[in-house]
């Protein structure tokens, strides 16, 4: 979970007692409203996994620290596409997408992926599409944030990202701002 962790103390699986939880964020948090998400989640009788997935929704939300969630850090077409993985401890089962576009709820796009696939993971337009079919709605991901990043950093004439042996190096100290948008 990229802005907030959660750590369960005491495990009792009796209806009586719910165990003892503990809810933090990221040192570099300002605020913590996903942390509070997750913990009103756990408060009204969610499941751990409940609270995981609604602290993230709401660091999407929140675009917690601009890497996150909708209008992150465009990809060298200048689109915004996201990533997310969740799993379940219990049964260690996983979910995840990758390059998810047109869809911002990436966390409950991989919480479907883990209970309503076999697959662990989906990527692309086949996460999107998914995520469509089960009732995730499309819309852009783009704001002004990432239009600005992706202008400025075509003024540069950067390179495309996490790409090797092109020009400008990216290990170079004079050519370190041609490294792309992010």
């Amino acid at each position: 979970m990229d802005c907030c962790y959660l750590h369960e103390f005491k495990r009792d699986t009796s209806v009586e007692k719910k165990g003892y939880y503990l809810v933090r964020g990221k040192e570099r948090q300002k605020s913590c409203s996903d942390c509070n998400a997750a913990w009103k989640s756990l408060q009204s009788g969610g499941s751990v996994l409940d609270a995981v997935e609604k602290g993230c929704t709401q660091c999407e939300v929140d675009q917690c620290d601009g890497s996150v969630g909708y209008g992150g850090s465009p990809d060298e077409r200048g689109e915004t596409t996201l990533d997310a993985m969740i799993m379940n401890g219990d049964t260690m089962e996983v979910g995840a997408v990758a390059n998810l576009r047109r869809i911002k709820n990436a966390i409950g796009v991989a919480r479907a992926v883990m209970e309503r696939t076999t697959h662990t993971l989906l990527v692309g337009e086949s996460a999107s599409l998914f995520a469509e079919n089960m009732g995730f709605t499309a819309e852009d991901l783009t704001t002004n944030k990432s239009l600005n990043i992706f202008s400025e950093w075509l003024k540069r004439n950067c390179q495309p990202n996490c790409r090797k042996n092109v020009f400008p190096d990216p290990s170079k100290a004079a050519d370190r701002t041609s490294r792309g948008p992010r």
